[in-house]
């Protein structure tokens, strides 16, 4: 927001006086007084700021963000369709990936008309991380204006404006499917982005909260679509190959957390048949609506709680 004038104060004075001669005059305070102001606002406007680059580092995101300003476009133009996405990002300490990821991605879902908003599910207790717990989360928290959800890693971009984000009726679909991720490739991989229906995701009782760590969460989601008869459906007509997709995860120095405690290795290839939404135990901290780069989102920061009896591998070794 700038603030100028295209009318600024003239003062007029005698060739034998100066601006700041001892005499005090009206002219002279209203020009103090209009010194005063701009300079003001010029400190609000330096000081109030959404712009997430000053939070790298820190596991909070800023607590005073510049209110976003509304966009006419979505709410606006009845082009975009009736349907609204919950774009559900789990996160903790991804601050470089997440400052490209959001403008990044509204950009590219404003293009495609894709009415959405984005929930970044922020994982501030000492637990390790819990990936599905937090699409859960994001879940419960996405609200009543959203019709379906994408469940999005932050360091996976669309390079192709041919996917399709738009809603998933017919049934659960895999955007990131493997023929098009750039890493993972095995036929029952559902995982990077996948969107469905709020109906198909309570069909599944979301996911199981018994994955802390990286990994595997996706492989038991799998099995619940199957168990709830929902047919998976995946991109056609995409000819971009494992380029569809940029990956900006550098496991050079962000190493995943691996690690397989106590009997975790062997829980973790289990179906879980009861855990899921209805079991999914957190406490929200506070929302924080934030823009980076122009773009909107929501960040839930999110404590999760964790029962050490059922599973101990939630705290580190």
């Amino acid at each position: 927001m700038m603030y100028s004038s295209r009318r600024k104060p003239v003062l007029y004075f005698k060739d034998d006086r100066s601006f700041l001669s001892r005499k005090c005059t009206i002219w002279k305070l209203f020009g103090l007084c209009m010194l005063f102001v701009l300079g003001s606002l010029l400190l609000v406007q330096l000081t109030c700021s959404g712009d997430m680059s000053q939070t790298v580092g820190y596991s909070h995101l800023p607590h005073q963000p510049c209110p976003v300003e509304r966009q006419s476009s979505s709410a606006d133009d009845p082009s975009w369709g009736p349907h609204k996405m919950a774009l559900i990002v789990p996160f903790r300490e991804r601050f470089e990936e997440l400052l490209i990821f959001v403008p990044y991605i509204h950009t590219f879902l404003n293009k495609k008309k894709i009415r959405h908003k984005i929930l970044i599910i922020n994982q501030l207790d000492h637990f390790r991380f819990n990936r599905a717990s937090l699409i859960n989360v994001g879940f419960m928290e996405s609200g009543n204006d959203t019709d379906y959800v994408a469940m999005h890693d932050v360091d996976l971009l669309p390079q192709n404006e041919d996917l399709d984000y738009g809603f998933p009726n017919e049934g659960p679909f895999h955007v990131a499917s493997p023929e098009l991720h750039p890493l993972y490739h095995y036929k029952t991989y559902v995982g990077g982005i996948l969107l469905l229906t709020k109906k198909h995701y309570q069909l599944c009782n979301g996911m199981s909260n018994r994955f802390w760590g990286w990994g595997r969460e996706d492989d038991e989601f799998f099995r619940r679509l199957k168990a709830a008869d929902l047919k998976l459906f995946r991109p056609t007509g995409i000819n971009t190959g494992t380029k569809t997709f940029r990956h900006i995860h550098d496991p050079a120095w962000r190493k995943r957390d691996q690690k397989r405690i106590a009997a975790q290795k062997q829980e973790q290839f289990k179906v879980d048949p009861e855990g899921g939404l209805t079991n999914v135990r957190y406490k929200v901290e506070s929302r924080q609506e934030v823009t980076i780069s122009g773009a909107p989102c929501t960040v839930i920061n999110t404590f999760l709680e964790c029962d050490v009896s059922l599973t101990p591998w939630c705290q580190s070794s």
